[in-house]
């Protein structure tokens, strides 16, 4: 590799092909703002180096929506409280034991917030050019299950509990879109999440037209059902148009629409209206298939929300005692419940007794896939951990309450931003651009910033921007965060420039035109114009 002064020089090199503006950096910003597809769009723009000075500003006091952009928030902020925690998902027998053959109770699953209870592969892998092939979405579940079965266990005179109650079950934070909750990219919150609290639907067409097409699920579980009464295949080269629909607190999944008998397979990732639930669900099929016999149902434990103020009085509370500067992991004692009496003999007590476990991935290698891919569901979970961890409540309150008091703490002006979730999925979520900008210069400071910018997506190369910035000279030199949520469009982070130096930007749109993605174009000009100025 050629020393870091020559690798410099080639950069600016490359960069210098760009077509040269011929005006300077804010007449040709406003020209591409002012384009007849983009006008009448809201531009918010900040641009500084890595010590904050400003580079150049457009409406950068000004509110957006961020969109997934929040998730930068989210993560540096779980980066620096949480560091290197991880979360240990258990199964527990709760009641009378016969030897380690038979339990009189409830064999109980236990959430801790474990985000990657999934095939995903973990760590995080720039794609390759064919993708690998995933391992099986229930895979830890069923590892747990050969565990129990290994136990002796052979007999559960009781149910199968999906308990969640490490958080309140919030499913869905505050102005969440009612159309998106279908979806796995809209999937509820649990402290007990499996396979991303979503499934894969594959609609196959048949072989004749006019007749039912082939409907699987991944995982094989069976908790919804289906209808498909208003499912059909269509003939060859005509429209196809599949809609999945399904009322909120309903398990009835309605697929329905037409299949080009020569059309490609269909398949939707679908949210799970009760992930614990549905953890229970499996778990019963596991074990019975293990040859463990169980009496009783499979169902969940929630715990039900307690606030006592509204969202925000909550959420702009101060958080006293908080430490920025470096903490290695609040971490959480998770102990088995003890029985006693007096007078009584021990062997008719109840008894909590573990009986599986898997412990999760570290939060550094979750945040580098929370923020690649722009996993929502993910983001949401780091709020709730920081809630459980900092000030020992995991409800979505206190979780941006946590989150809130590390950016004001950080020097972002506690007026330039407004959460009420950990994703962007809320459409009450406010930041301005210099809120960001402030947010990354900060963050450029800390021990943690090099796992934080790796976290990134990195633009021609992985992550949400693998298609955009393809070409040398942007193509690895754009580490930034995307956003997109109606009709807000985002992106924020670190770009390397002619100058050899690297700055910061942070880039958002509100009130896009809907019907085309002109914004995003000019959007990505704007950075090639900053790398090529600066």
């Amino acid at each position: 590799m050629p020393p870091a002064s020559l690798r410099a020089l080639i950069l600016a090199l490359s960069l210098s092909a760009i077509q040269a503006p011929a005006q300077d950096l804010p007449t040709t910003i406003a020209t591409l703002t002012s384009g007849p597809a983009v006008a009448r769009a809201n531009w918010g723009i900040m641009v500084t180096t890595l010590d904050g000075a400003p580079l150049y500003a457009l409406n950068e006091k000004k509110l957006f929506q961020p969109a997934s952009n929040a998730k930068l928030f989210t993560t540096a902020t779980a980066l620096a409280l949480l560091n290197h925690d991880t979360f240990e998902t258990r199964i527990v027998g709760k009641g009378h034991f016969t030897g380690a053959e038979s339990l009189v109770g409830n064999l109980v699953i236990i959430g801790d917030g474990d985000a990657n209870l999934s095939g995903r592969p973990i760590p995080y892998v720039t794609p390759p050019r064919e993708k690998p092939t995933l391992a099986p979405a229930l895979r830890y579940l069923e590892g747990m299950a050969d565990t129990v079965a290994k136990s002796g266990l052979k007999t559960i005179n009781g149910d199968i509990v999906g308990d969640d109650t490490l958080f309140p079950w919030e499913p869905y934070p505050i102005d969440w879109s009612v159309d998106d909750l279908v979806w796995g990219y809209g999937a509820p919150v649990s402290a007990l999440t499996i396979t991303d609290n979503q499934f894969k639907a594959t609609v196959t067409p048949a072989a004749l037209p006019g007749t039912p097409p082939t409907v699987t699920l991944d995982p094989a579980v069976p908790y919804y059902t289906l209808d498909t009464s208003n499912l059909t295949t269509g003939r060859a080269k005509s429209p196809s148009h599949i809609e999945f629909e399904r009322a909120l607190g309903s398990k009835l999944l309605r697929i329905y629409g037409s299949i080009a008998v020569d059309s490609p397979a269909d398949v939707e990732e679908i949210a799970i209206a009760d992930p614990a639930e549905y953890a229970a669900v499996a778990l019963k099929a596991m074990l019975e298939a293990r040859s463990i016999s169980v009496t009783g149902t499979a169902r969940a434990e929630h715990r039900l929300p307690a606030a006592t103020g509204s969202f925000q009085q909550v959420a702009h509370e101060p958080v006293k005692g908080l430490d920025i500067s470096g903490l290695t992991g609040h971490g959480r004692g998770s102990g088995l419940t003890s029985y006693a009496c007096d007078h009584c003999d021990p062997k008719t007590l109840p008894e909590d007794r573990l009986i599986a476990s898997h412990t999760s991935v570290s939060v550094e290698e979750d945040i580098t896939v929370t923020n690649k891919v722009s996993q929502n569901l993910h983001a949401e979970l780091l709020l709730h951990q920081l809630g459980a961890a900092v000030v020992n409540d995991g409800s979505t309150a206190q979780g941006a309450r946590v989150i809130r008091a590390f950016a004001v703490q950080a020097g972002v002006d506690p007026n330039d931003f407004i959460f009420y979730d950990g994703s962007g999925m809320s459409g009450h979520d406010l930041v301005t651009p210099r809120a960001i900008a402030r947010l990354l210069q900060f963050a450029t400071k800390q021990p943690w910033f090099a796992d934080y910018k790796a976290s990134l997506p990195i633009g021609g190369v992985d992550g949400s921007l693998e298609h955009r910035f393809t070409t040398a000279p942007l193509k690895g030199h754009v580490f930034a965060k995307t956003g997109t949520l109606g009709e807000a469009r985002a992106l924020s982070g670190y770009l390397d420039c002619a100058s050899g130096r690297t700055v910061i930007f942070s880039i958002l749109v509100g009130n896009h035109d809907p019907t085309t993605s002109s914004d995003r174009d000019v959007m990505d000009k704007i950075v090639a114009t900053i790398a090529a100025a600066e």
